[in-house]
């Protein structure tokens, strides 16, 4: 029993580290691939609420990273390219975007990375363009993506006969439990896409029930706020009032999630009960930040007039005048 165990450790843990290696040189490249032009569309359109949502939603999907969209933002919003109230709907829009990536983690696409991976490693080896090379360093990460999840299923499969793996998963439908564990292991790899990758994959081996999936999800929310809190630091306070937004909107949309658990599973569940428990945890995922985002767009005036008030622009000081020598 050790050995299988420690085999099924490493393989998922194999698995994890390829996801992550994945999500992270997916971003990358793709950022590449945008260069100036992601930054010119958070210019150009942002100038209302809706236009910014939209705008926020399609870059996360394009980007496939809500982190790296939001941090953009905030590093825009300190070098004075991006105003902060426009920064709000960008924040907004990220965290529909990045429900796509659930969607996707809901196939069972594993077997099939190497359609990506193949023609990905043939671009990145071959190509003599460096736009070639970046794109086929996307492709290759697309697919590795999907078969790093493939892994960690697999791994995951076995453990339907330990019981006391059973039992411990089954402690995360307590809403509380299964946030604290999301928010953790989110903090502790900084993806929340791993963990709710992990989330889906349990799931569709039968080893994860939908309300300990939601609970697991909502804390895998709060944990993702870490990085965007980090990139703050040193940007001045028009950036920090992006990250604290971004804090405050997750915080409070989780605590409402918390709190309305049970209806929430139970309208999930109208909603896609002929779907399997992977699915519903996917659909669950876009319900919840849809359904967060249309809560908070109309008081996004009153959230900035009040984190203005409580960070202000600091005043510019005058030099100081040298003394004239008489």
């Amino acid at each position: 029993m050790g050995s299988s165990i420690l085999s099924i450790s490493l393989l998922a843990v194999s698995g994890l580290v390829l996801f992550l290696y994945a999500v992270s040189r997916l971003a990358l490249a793709l950022r590449q691939v945008a260069g100036d032009r992601v930054k010119n569309v958070l210019d150009r359109f942002t100038k209302t609420v809706p236009l910014a949502i939209l705008t926020g939603t399609v870059v996360t999907t394009l980007l496939d990273s809500s982190s790296v969209v939001i941090i953009l933002a905030i590093a825009l919003v300190s070098a004075g390219a991006l105003p902060f109230r426009n920064s709000l709907g960008v924040v907004l829009g990220a965290n529909i975007g990045t429900t796509i990536s659930s969607q996707l983690f809901a196939f069972d696409l594993g077997q099939y990375a190497v359609v990506a991976m193949l023609p990905g490693l043939l671009l990145l080896s071959l190509s003599k363009k460096r736009r070639g090379r970046t794109i086929g360093r996307a492709l290759f990460c697309f697919g590795l993506l999907f078969f790093s999840l493939f892994l960690i299923g697999e791994a995951a499969a076995p453990l339907k006969d330990y019981k006391g793996v059973q039992d411990w998963l089954l402690k995360l439908e307590n809403p509380v439990r299964g946030a604290g564990a999301g928010a953790l292991l989110t903090l502790l790899i900084q993806s929340s896409s791993a963990t709710l990758g992990m989330v889906i994959k349990l799931a569709d081996k039968g080893l994860l029930s939908l309300p300990a999936g939601i609970a697991v999800m909502l804390g895998a929310e709060l944990g993702t706020c870490s990085d965007t809190l980090l990139a703050t630091v040193g940007r001045g306070r028009p950036a920090l009032r992006t990250g604290l937004f971004h804090l405050g909107f997750n915080v409070l949309s989780i605590t409402l999630g918390l709190l309305l658990i049970s209806p929430f599973t139970a309208l999930v569940l109208r909603l896609a009960g002929h779907a399997d428990v992977a699915r519903q945890i996917a659909h669950a995922h876009v319900l919840f930040n849809v359904a967060g985002v249309l809560l908070f767009a109309p008081l996004l005036p009153l959230c900035q007039r009040l984190l203005e008030a409580w960070l202000p622009d600091q005043p510019q000081t005058a030099p100081a005048l040298k003394p004239q020598l008489t």
